[in-house]
Parts: C-alpha cells; sequence; structure tokens
C-alpha cells in the first residue's frame, strides 16, 4: 500500500482515485494500475484486522475496569460511564471498518446495475432484502449508521437503506432466543414480524415520497459520483488494489472526520439516559390504556439509547407490572429502533426534513402496531 506516484509525467501518468467525498468524487479512471505485492497487501490488511477485532473483544472487560477504578461513583453514574465508554469506542472501530470495507468493494461497483436491478418491480424485493439483512445484523440504532453511510453512498435507493436501517436494530437472533424463553412464542413471533414489516413498509414509504432528495449534499455529490462510474472488466477500465485502497481510505477519512464528533456528543447524551431513566415510571405514568398512551410511549421510547438484547428484559418488567402488550412492545421498539444520539449522528447524514420525516414514521408505525396489539391482547398472552 505505497503513497501515490508523484515522479511520472506525460502519457505514462495514471489518473489517481477519488480521495475521499469532501467535494465531487473524481471518477476512477486508471488506464494501467499500478502494481501492488498481493501478499503483502493482504498479510496486512490480515494482521490490520486482527488488531481491529482485539481492539473490539477488548473493549467491554476495558469499560468495566476503567469504570471500576474511578472512586466514590453512584450505581447509576457507574452504569452511565461504563455504557459511555463501551459504546463510544464500539461505534468508532465499526464506522473505521464498515465505511472502508464497503468503499473498497463500492470502487469497482458497477452502480447503474444495481440500481437497475433494484429498480421497478425488484425494488419491492430491495426492501425485503434490506430488512431482512438488518434483521441478521447484530447492531443497535446508531452502530447500523457506518453500514446506512456505506450503503448509500453505493448507490442503493435510500427506500432500501432505510428498511435496512430501520429494521437492522429492532432484531437478531440473542434478541429472538431471549423473547422466546422469557415472554413466549407468539409474542416472538409478533414481535420479529412488526419489525421486518415496520423496515419494509418505513422503506417504502420514503422511496414514494423520493427521500434522497433530503440527504446532506456531499452525499448526494458522493452518489452522482458514484453512478458515474464504469464497470471494471475491461483492460482499460480494471481497477487495482492500490486504486481501491486509496478510494476507501478517502471515503474513511472524509465521512469520519464528519461524525466523529457526533458520536461521543450522541453516545453521551444516551448514556446519562440509559443510567438516569427509571423503567418503573412508565409503567406508572403510562399503564392505564388509554389510546394516547401508545403514541405517548412511542414518543418517550425515541429518545432512549438502548439495545434489542437490553430491552427484553424490560419488555418483561413492564408487562408484569401492567403495561398493556401493545404499549410495552410499541415503547420498546421505539427505544431501540431510534435514539437521541442516532438522531444527532443521522443530522450528519440528513437535512432536517429527511430526519424529521424518518422518526415521524417510526412513531405512526409503532402507534398503529401499538394500538394493533392491545386490541388482540386476550390473544397473545
Amino acid at each position: 500500500m505505497q503513497g501515490p506516484c508523484c515522479c511520472q509525467s506525460g502519457k505514462d501518468k495514471p489518473q489517481s482515485a477519488p480521495q475521499g467525498n469532501a467535494g465531487p468524487l473524481r471518477e476512477l479512471t486508471p488506464l494501467r494500475p499500478q502494481p501492488v505485492d498481493r501478499l503483502r497487501y493482504f498479510g496486512t490488511g490480515a494482521l490490520v484486522f486482527a488488531v481491529w477485532t482485539g481492539c473490539y473483544l477488548a473493549i467491554e472487560p476495558l469499560a468495566r475496569l476503567l469504570t471500576q477504578a474511578v472512586p466514590g461513583l453512584s450505581e447509576r453514574a457507574a452504569a452511565a460511564l461504563e455504557f459511555f465508554l463501551y459504546d463510544t469506542a464500539k461505534i468508532l472501530l465499526l464506522l473505521l471498518l464498515m465505511v472502508y470495507v464497503i468503499g473498497w468493494l463500492r470502487a469497482g461497483l458497477h452502480v447503474e446495475r444495481v440500481r437497475d436491478f433494484l429498480a421497478g418491480r425488484r425494488r419491492v424485493l430491495g426492501y425485503v432484502l434490506g430488512a431482512g439483512f438488518g434483521a441478521i445484523t447484530p447492531f443497535c440504532s446508531c452502530s447500523s449508521i457506518p453500514l446506512f453511510l456505506g450503503f448509500t453512498t453505493s448507490g442503493i435507493p435510500v427506500g432500501i437503506t432505510l428498511a435496512f436501517l430501520i429494521t437492522s436494530p429492532l432484531i437478531n437472533e440473542i434478541a429472538v432466543v431471549l423473547l422466546w424463553g422469557l415472554l413466549g412464542w407468539k409474542l416472538t413471533l409478533v414481535y420479529v414480524l412488526a419489525g421486518l414489516g415496520a423496515g419494509i413498509i418505513g422503506g417504502w414509504f420514503m422511496d414514494v415520497l423520493r427521500a434522497e432528495r433530503w440527504l446532506q449534499d456531499y452525499l448526494k455529490e458522493s452518489i452522482a459520483s458514484g453512478a458515474a462510474q464504469q464497470p471494471i472488466g475491461t483492460a482499460q477500465r480494471k481497477i487495482g488494489l492500490r486504486e481501491r485502497h486509496l478510494f476507501a481510505g478517502g471515503e474513511t477519512r472524509s465521512i469520519f472526520r464528519r461524525v466523529w464528533r457526533w458520536v461521543i456528543i450522541g453516545v453521551g447524551l444516551g448514556a446519562l439516559l440509559h443510567g438516569y431513566v427509571p423503567e418503573a415510571w412508565f409503567a406508572e405514568h403510562l399503564g392505564a390504556g388509554q389510546w394516547w398512551s401508545v403514541p405517548a410511549a412511542v414518543a418517550v421510547g425515541i429518545p432512549l439509547y438502548t439495545n434489542v438484547t437490553g430491552i427484553v428484559p424490560v419488555m418483561e418488567s413492564l408487562l408484569l407490572k401492567g403495561l398493556p402488550v401493545g404499549t410495552t412492545l410499541a415503547f420498546c421498539m421505539s427505544a431501540v429502533a431510534a435514539s437521541l444520539p442516532e438522531v444527532l449522528m443521522l443530522r450528519q447524514v440528513m437535512r432536517g426534513k429527511l430526519l424529521a420525516l424518518f422518526l415521524g414514521t417510526l412513531l405512526v408505525l409503532f402507534s398503529l402496531l401499538g394500538w394493533l396489539l392491545n386490541a388482540v391482547q386476550g390473544w397473545l398472552l
């Protein structure tokens, strides 16, 4: 992975790869890719990934150790601090890896073929694939954003990427096992189908409204430049390893510079909510079953920050305290699908109009789900 060559001139000088999306990305047009030692390249990549994996696995015990080293912390303060340390490091590491990998793949991607495949009747398949992929990725609402960014800059329609963004934090295999064991198969099936349905319907609705109009300008420029790329595979258009690396590195640096501060601020606010908002409050104030309690529960849940594995025991606790089934699921799904930290990070990707539309769509979808489940509560329990 050598640096850019600056000593060639004239006809022998290849055009350089794009250096990120601070402005319009330049087209990848190397006429003759520079040779790269493949063994060294992939060996270095494997070493870097091993270091990344070690750091990722060390985050949780290190966060716990650092929290325990701070004297005089209350239980809630310790929970908030550990949450902040763990999630900040986790999201930043995921951001570096995911954006680089997707950028590396994108460098040789024929975006028009992807768009053509997902157009027309296949667009519905795209929503199902986006939601399905979200269901098998074990990310929280903030950890899903690096993949969302990568998919969006790759030219995948915004509705499909939003189907992924909605579903990814809602469902994973660990949560399904916990739900089945604690709440039974009926509620587990309802939860999974509701999560997939929310992603598919939400993605479709965003495409109907042409939500891509309200992305931030740098993302629209990146998408437009990606659409201009031509397919690799012809002799004069083949993209080499060096060019892929330069492109992916530029994408990673540009996006990381834009969002890292907001990751720290957002997770900090989420940690405060996580440590200091008691779950008993929800059962006390939203357990009477009035019609307005469902959208109120969703509106309260959206700013909170937790993951689906952590919300399942809360779901059981709220049900035992008398909160109606629909209100409980609507609250828990909203707390998992969106959060204040996610909003702060998405603000660097979406304009205010799109962000408000995204949150409003979640509010409506989860409220409808809550009302429906409250109506059939007798069958579920």
